[in-house]
């Protein structure tokens, strides 16, 4: 199987699920940079309310299953891309 069509609805799973999840979101974010660097803070704090929280938890989770799906397919794609033995080298000296 390819993996180009679960990589497609991976991402806009993930989209959709991110997009639901900071539209309905209220809360703060804060950054300080400070010298030295271990002074440096970002601080984030979310609160949800409303259908971000179950849509976008549930869209979050399909796309990153699909995401996974589609990796595992690239790697089995590219291993019997490998194991073909029918290069084009070999098809010269038949």
């Amino acid at each position: 199987m390819k993996p180009d069509r679960p990589l497609i609805f991976s991402v806009l799973f993930l989209a959709a699920g991110l997009g639901l999840i900071l539209g309905y979101c209220q809360g703060s974010t804060n950054f300080a940079a400070a010298y030295p660097f271990s002074g440096t803070m970002l601080h984030v704090d979310l609160t949800e309310v409303g259908p971000g929280v179950l849509g976008g938890l549930a869209f979050t989770a399909i796309g990153a299953l699909l995401l996974a799906w589609s990796f595992i397919a690239a790697i089995v794609n590219q291993i019997g891309l490998l194991a073909a033995s029918d290069s084009p080298t070999e098809r010269l000296l038949d």
